[in-house]
This record gives C-alpha cells, sequence and structure tokens, in this order.
C-alpha cells in the first residue's frame, strides 16, 4: 500500500525521506532495517492514533509470516527505539498500548507541504490556506479564515508564554525543594581491542584487557561504562562508530587495537566523541609482554584526562596503580576473563584457579573465580559445592580488598539466590555508597528486592540501573518485577531482543501470562532445543500443557526436582518457578511442596505470591495458607529492618 504521508517528515531532531528510504538524526544518515524503517512510516501515517497489533501485520508481513509474527513485531519495534534512543519505560515517539498496538506520540512536521495542525488522538487536521478546487476563496471565506488563524496565533503564543511560565515555575520548584532529576553521567563503551598480529594466541588479550579497564572505571561516579556482556559481540569485527555508538546509547568510545611480537606488545588506542567523532585523546603503549598489568594504569590515566573528569580524593585513591602482580598469574587471569565472558565456565574456573595458585593476593581472580563457580552452579548444574566454593573466593576477594566492587555484586548475588536476601542488600548499599551511579549495583539491590516482596521499591532500582545503562540487562536477566506486578506488556518490552535460551523462556513466559498460548508454546519450545537447562526445562513442561500433554510436562518437572534436591542447584524463584509449572499441569500437591521449599529457602515476595495467577488452583488449599502466612512474615520483617 502507498504511503500517504509527503516525501519528507520531520520529528524532534529526526528526519524521514521517504524518496531515499533513509532516516537521518541530525543530518546524518541512522542505519534502520527495512521492516523497522516500514513500521515507522505507518505510525507516522497515523500519528496520533493506535495502530493495531493486526493492522501492521497486514500491512507489513505476509499471510505466511502469521506464525512468527510477534516475535518479529517485537524486533522490529525494539530496533525502531534504539534508532530513535526511545525507552520502552518513557517513550518520547513510540507508545506501547496494552494489547492494542502502537501509536506514534511526537509531533511531526512537513517541511515539503503546507502546515499541518495535529489534534491529538482525533486524526482531525485544522483547516489550511490552500486554495480551495475551482478558484481562488472567496472573500468572505478569505476574511474568515484569517480571523480563525489569527485567533489560533494568538491562542498559540499565550500558550508558549504560559509554558515558558510553567517550564520556569518547575525549575524554582524543583531546584528550591531539592527535587532535581537524577544526575545522568557521562556514558562510554571500551571496544574490544582488535589483534593486527599473525599470533592468533593472543586474541584473548581483546576483550580481556578491555574488561580489566571497565571493571577500574566503575568506580568512577561521573561515568557510566557499559558491561562486558554489551561490548562482546564487537570482538573482531571491523567498528563502525556511529552505529556502534547508537547501538550502545553512549556519547564516547574507546577503540583500539594491538600487536604482539614476541615478548614485545604494542597497544594503540583513541577516544572517540561519538557524536562528532573527535578524538580526545590517543596513546601508544610499548611495553613488554611481562608487565600486561600497566595498560590498564595508563589507559586509565589518559581517560581520566581526555574526558576532563574530577576524581574525589576518594576516587583518585582507588583509581592507583594496583601493586605488581606476578606477570603469569596475570596472564592466567585475563584468559579467565576471556572464556568467562564467552560463557565457558569450566575453562574460566581452571584459569582463575592457576592465577590464584601463582598469586594468591589477586583479589580481581577471587572475585571472577567464585563468578565462574556460581554460573557453572547455576548454568552447568554444577551442584552445591560450586556455591560453597563460590561464596569462599568471594570472601577472599574482600579479605583482600574490601570494597572491590565486583566482589562485592557478585557475592550479594549469590546471597540471594541461596536464601540470604538480608545478607546481600547491606552489600549492595555499601556499594553504592563508593558509586551511587553505578548501574550493577542498582540492578543488583532490584533484584534483592524483587525476592523480598518491595515491588515498587525493586522497579525503581531497575529503573535506575537502565536510566544510567541500558545495556546493564546483559548479564542475563529480566525485569521480572513487571511480571509480578501484572503490568504483562511492560514486562515482555523489558525482555531483550535475543534469540538466546534464557531470553526466549523469558518471552514465552510472559505470552503465557498474556494467554498467547500458541506464541508462547513455540517460544518455550525453542528455548529448550537451543539449551535444556532448569529454565528451558520449566518453560518445556509449561508447553506440554498448553498441548494437553500433562503426563510428558511432569516427567520433565519430576527430573528437573530430582536434579534440585540431588545437586543443590537452581535459586529460590527458579524453584518457584518450579511450583508454578506443577500448579499449571494440576499437581497440586507437588506444586504446594516445591512451594514451601522456595519460600523456606529465600523467595519470600509475599505481594505477588498471594495474587499470583498461576497458583490461583492452590488458594484452597490450608497448607497454601500456611506457606503464605511464612513469607509474609518474612516480607514484614525485611521491611521493618531496611525501610522503617
Amino acid at each position: 500500500m502507498p504511503s500517504t504521508l509527503p516525501s519528507l517528515v520531520r520529528f524532534a531532531n529526526f528526519e524521514v525521506d521517504l524518496r531515499a528510504g533513509e532516516l537521518r538524526r541530525d543530518g546524518s544518515k541512522v542505519r534502520l532495517q527495512e521492516q523497522p524503517f516500514l513500521l515507522l512510516t505507518v505510525l507516522l501515517e497515523s500519528a496520533g492514533e493506535v495502530v493495531s497489533r493486526e493492522e501492521l501485520r497486514k500491512r507489513l508481513w505476509s499471510a505466511d509470516t502469521f506464525v512468527d509474527f510477534d516475535h518479529r513485531l517485537a524486533v522490529a519495534v525494539s530496533k525502531l527505539r534504539d534508532a530513535l534512543w526511545d525507552p520502552a519505560e518513557k517513550p518520547k515517539f513510540i507508545e506501547t498500548v496494552g494489547r492494542r498496538g502502537y501509536r506514534f506520540v511526537g509531533q511531526i512536521e512537513f517541511p515539503d507541504s503546507p502546515s499541518i495542525d495535529v489534534k491529538p488522538g482525533t486524526g482531525e487536521t485544522l483547516p489550511s490556506l490552500e486554495p480551495l478546487e475551482g478558484g481562488p476563496p472567496k472573500p468572505a471565506l478569505v476574511e474568515a479564515r484569517r480571523s480563525r488563524t489569527s485567533r489560533r496565533i494568538l491562542l498559540y503564543s499565550a500558550g508558549f508564554v504560559i509554558l515558558l511560565g510553567l517550564t520556569a515555575l518547575a525549575k524554582f520548584v524543583h531546584i528550591r525543594f531539592g527535587k532535581e532529576q537524577p544526575f545522568t553521567p557521562r556514558s562510554l563503551a571500551i571496544l574490544p581491542l582488535q589483534n593486527r598480529g599473525q599470533d592468533s594466541n593472543s586474541d584473548f588479550l581483546g576483550l580481556s584487557l578491555a574488561d580489566v579497564l571497565i571493571t577500574k572505571l566503575a568506580y568512577v561516579n561521573s561515568l557510566t561504562v557499559r558491561p562486558s556482556a554489551a561490548i562482546e559481540k564487537y570482538r573482531g569485527t571491523a567498528i563502525d562508530l556511529q552505529k556502534v555508538a547508537a547501538d550502545l546509547k553512549v556519547d564516547t568510545l574507546l577503540t583500539g587495537s594491538f600487536i604482539r611480537d614476541g615478548d614485545n606488545l604494542r597497544i594503540t588506542y583513541q577516544l572517540v566523541d561519538a557524536k562528532t567523532e573527535k578524538i580526545l585523546g590517543q596513546g601508544v603503549i610499548d611495553l613488554r609482554y611481562d608487565n600486561l598489568l600497566a595498560v590498564q594504569d595508563k589507559v586509565t590515566s589518559q581517560l581520566i584526562s581526555g574526558l576532563q573528569l574530577n576524581l574525589s580524593p576518594i576516587e583518585a585513591e582507588r583509581l592507583k596503580p594496583q601493586a605488581s602482580a606476578s606477570p603469569l598469574a596475570y596472564e592466567y587471569f585475563l584468559q579467565g576473563l576471556d572464556f568467562h565472558g564467552q560463557h565457558k565456565f569450566p575453562l574460566a574456573i581452571k584459569m582463575f584457579e592457576k592465577s590464584t595458585d601463582i598469586d594468591p593476593n589477586c583479589a580481581p581472580a577471587w572475585a571472577y573465580l567464585g563468578a565462574s563457580y556460581t554460573s557453572d552452579a547455576a548454568f552447568e548444574l554444577g551442584g552445591r559445592e560450586q556455591y560453597r566454593r563460590a561464596e569462599a573466593a568471594y570472601e577472599r576477594a574482600l579479605a583482600i580488598r574490601p570494597n572491590l566492587l565486583d566482589a562485592q555484586m557478585f557475592l550479594a548475588n549469590l546471597l540471594v539466590d541461596t536464601g540470604k536476601v538480608e545478607q546481600a542488600v547491606p552489600l549492595l548499599r555499601d556499594a553504592l555508597k563508593t558509586n551511587g551511579n553505578y548501574a550493577a549495583a542498582h540492578w543488583e539491590l532490584g533484584y534483592a528486592y524483587r525476592f523480598a516482596g518491595m515491588l515498587d521499591e525493586s522497579l525503581a532500582e531497575c529503573k535506575r540501573a537502565l536510566q544510567l545503562d541500558p545495556f546493564v540487562k546483559a548479564n542475563g536477566s529480566a525485569l521480572n518485577t513487571y511480571l509480578y506486578l501484572g503490568q504483562y506488556q511492560k514486562f515482555l518490552d523489558s525482555v531483550p531482543v535475543d534469540d538466546s535460551s534464557f531470553f526466549l523462556f523469558y518471552r514465552g513466559f510472559g505470552e503465557f501470562h498474556e494467554k498467547e498460548f500458541d506464541q508462547a508454546s513455540r517460544d518455550f519450545d525453542r528455548a529448550y532445543e537451543l539449551d535444556p537447562t532448569l529454565y528451558a526445562g520449566i518453560g518445556k513442561a509449561i508447553s506440554e500443557s498448553i498441548h494437553r500433554r500433562n503426563a510428558e510436562g511432569l516427567d520433565l518437572l519430576n527430573a528437573l526436582e530430582r536434579k534440585i534436591r540431588d545437586r543443590g542447584v537452581g535459586d529460590s524463584e527458579g524453584t518457584y518457578k518450579v511450583a508454578q509449572a506443577y500448579a499449571v499441569l494440576g499437581d497440586k500437591s507437588s506444586a504446594l511442596r516445591v512451594l514451601r521449599t522456595s519460600v523456606e529457602f529465600g523467595f519470600f515476595s509475599y505481594p505477588y505470591i498471594a495474587k499470583d495467577p498461576l497458583l490461583s488452583d492452590l488458594h484452597s488449599d490450608p497448607e497454601f495458607a500456611q506457606i503464605l502466612n511464612i513469607a509474609r512474615q518474612r516480607y514484614e520483617a525485611f521491611k521493618s529492618s531496611f525501610f522503617n
């Protein structure tokens, strides 16, 4: 269907050129695939109006794509929002209208056409002054239009003055009563270094050297640095600065390369302003390979200078060069970081164990050894022994460096997963005293509050984390708090567009709550095909219930429950989802048994458990009332300890 729009449409600092099929921001072309671009044109055609999902399907996809339409639409919307820098939580342009569709809410202009004023929410336009068909307008009609136009200009002028007054008043109120918006620090992405040499055995340096810089700069309040999980995909790829900056939503990039020649290493790097591509700092480091530790200190110093950051005395102290370490231990540490970034946890464990054997005082190596043990226990079903080793490794790291942020984050996450939420919260709050703009700490605190049933507080922490770093979810989590609050469409919008098993499960779980059972089943089945671990197994069991194969679903849950019991794996929130799946499949006794285990093991989100629709068939059972009371008592004690 041909577009009804003029050839050029503008909104905010964006421009849509329909002839060229281009989206531009501040005059520069924004890369946008065909489907998201077409989606934008359809929404612009109906600016101010809701465009239903069915209408979008008819306009943008052929009938044979109906099977996976929901996924394709979600991907297109996500890519369009990324291109427009438009977060789903606070949209400036693309608004999600729950269970209905989407609406363009920005103000549009047509530079090549007479001015058109759109009444928001109606689609109506006010009369324009173009000649009428059949000749020039009659004098009386022209006068009437002039009168209406004059009144409109007068009203707009008065409205503008009032708006200015209200803006000034709002600014005064915010300043006067201390309600300024939270400070948003400068954003930086440190990309993996490119190996320009012939020694492929040194490839691991690319991501691991970037990772240690990311970790070191976490102590700077005026800077947010994208996590390693967000930049890993750029390993070994050609870099388009504008595209990468837009994808990662950052204003500054650090790029670099290295060449290793025997025992000699040369590192070249540039610090670039993403918008102007102006070089803010650059350097070449020549050093012996056995002095790798010096790289992070030299580059960090250049970054601080290039970005003109003013450090507090405490920040400056924490950024001082580390004590010398064994070169071999540090190399094993960097290799471990590379394997950890690839989710090859057993290999990462071997590297970190070698590093700590050689140099027992390397706190970061202990921290990441613990993280690898934890991941091996949770995702590889490594068992309770790995949890024990992880906690010991974190404690060793903190004994060496008490304010090591990574160790605090990792230990807090483990404490939550093993039923010790009350011990995790002080660690996370202490980390935020070190850096109040540390997105990972806000996200982990939101995670802890979720387990404890403080859902509004959890959502606030997660939103603050996403405001600071939209990629904080790259650590492998979904914003479950939306799910627990019954805001299913917002939950689905929060799930990253990622076809990994973990996120496919969560997409299916949200769709199941929205009663989109066919699509949920497809996503559950695909997740299980990719990686049949704990969460994917739960999804597969729910998929069996959709197809009325309850016996197969129960067999799968029984096997998962045995693994959890025998090996001591699976956090209490994961165990809770096993209880939900049992309830969906109609096995009430098993659902109650696992629910009790989950609550007693640390998932006591009382407001959610009390209203969870998947457990509705259990509400009349006296045992459910007993379990709910256990959750309520711990929830109230937690609330009293940390919020009164």
